[in-house]
């Protein structure tokens, strides 16, 4: 039984792998686009419905303008680099959202939302385009596929692991059960999300500098980010997201290529 289950899990990890553009990786797509997008549209549109959406003023014209290059840039370097059906099946959407909180996301699919909260630190369009290009890669790198992926394949090893300690007394098998969650939240799953976050970072530097943003203003929007989190933070193992140090240094290393790329298209910066 504790075989079938490995040999199994193994091989739906195995055919069930995607290569992504972006990042050159093989990645895990235990659940197709075709079930997340229509679920992500349909969430979006109930958060549209229970939220305060901001229409007709500059900062929500920003927003869809910001988010149209941004959407543009990722279709010109997909085209180029033999592409072109890979956003088939995405809906573009941005909106701003009435809320203090500093923060932006995009749905799979392209679904974007400001909140109203970020722009202060934004404060000019590359700001924006920084936010922008950083949340769209997250959707354009399947991050959230990844994610449901990881964590189906954490609850098939927590499965496996209880039928191998089944003969176990009931305190060995928690205390196997808690150390596995631990270890995997901690050694798996974190680290897994900080990559996520570099992996974003780099792609969403590639997208603003292609829509004509200077990259270089990327540092100075973290920078900003940085200062307005303020307080205690937990150590970087803790956490989903790289340290702002650790972000800002991968940044400007990242940058140089970012440069590269847009130079591709013409684009270039002083």
């Amino acid at each position: 039984m504790k075989v079938r289950i490995l040999v199994m899990g193994a091989l739906v990890i195995a055919i069930s792998c995607a290569k992504n553009p972006f990042t050159g990786k093989n990645t895990m797509a235990l659940v197709p686009n075709s079930q997340i997008f229509p679920s992500s549209f349909q969430q979006y549109s109930q958060f549209l419905g229970e939220n305060k959406v901001i229409k007709g003023t500059k900062d929500a014209e920003r927003v869809e303008n910001v988010g149209m290059k941004i959407k543009a840039a990722a279709e010109r370097w997909l085209n180029a680099n033999g592409k072109e059906d890979y956003l088939k099946d995405y809906k573009w959407e941005y909106n701003l959202v009435d809320n203090k909180e500093v923060n932006a996301w995009c749905m799979p699919g392209g679904k974007i939302v400001f909140y109203t909260g970020i722009l202060p630190i934004c404060q000019n369009d590359a700001g924006m385009a920084t936010v922008m290009g950083h949340e769209v890669a997250h959707a354009l790198a399947n991050h959230g596929q990844q994610r449901m992926s990881a964590g189906m394949i954490q609850q098939l090893g927590a499965v496996g692991l209880g039928v191998a300690a089944g003969g176990q007394s009931k305190e060995t098998q928690a205390a196997i059960m808690t150390a596995y969650g631990i270890g995997t939240e901690y050694g798996g799953m974190m680290p897994f999300s900080r990559s996520h976050e570099s992996e974003a970072d780099m792609i969403g530097l590639t997208l603003m500098a292609v829509a004509g943003y200077n990259p270089d203003q990327a540092i100075e929007f973290w920078q900003r980010m940085a200062a307005n989190a303020g307080g205690q933070k937990p150590p970087e193992f803790m956490s989903t997201h790289p340290s702002d140090e650790t972000r800002i240094a991968n940044i400007k290393k990242l940058i140089p290529k970012a440069k590269e790329e847009a130079a591709k298209f013409g684009v270039t910066f002083k």
